[in-house]
């Protein structure tokens, strides 16, 4: 089992950076494939980016690609998403997210949902 817990987010300009993390405890975090999430009010949860148990890969929503990056450090059990060329329809709140089955292709596919979320934080991106 492994719990997580999301830090950074806040506000932001259009065409800001923001980094959002994401701590891992419990288990080793290799043993998971990683992933991060958003939700808008009023709108379905959606996929943002995904990454490799070893951290060779790595995939993202259209939306992001090109802006945004995901990587994950498994000896501090730490994830980022460094997100950058921020938009105001990038708001919402940002979930992360760990499976120890699915492979990291089936997340960032939406077949099937990761077992473990965190609480989610909000970035708000202003125009």
């Amino acid at each position: 089992q492994v719990q997580l817990v999301e830090s950074g987010g806040g506000l932001v300009q259009a065409g800001g950076s923001l980094s959002v993390s994401c701590a891992a405890s419990g288990r080793t975090l290799g043993s998971y494939a990683m992933g991060w999430f958003r939700q808008a009010p009023g709108m379905e949860r959606e996929f943002v980016a995904a990454i490799s148990r070893s951290g060779s890969g790595t995939y993202y929503a259209e939306s992001v690609k090109g802006r945004f990056t995901i990587s994950r450090d498994n000896a501090k059990k730490m994830v980022y998403l460094q997100m950058n060329s921020l938009k105001p329809e990038d708001t919402a709140l940002y979930y992360c997210s760990a499976d120890e089955s699915l492979p990291t292709r089936n997340i960032a596919q939406g077949m099937g949902v990761p077992t473990y979320w965190g609480q989610g934080i909000q970035v708000t991106v202003s125009s």
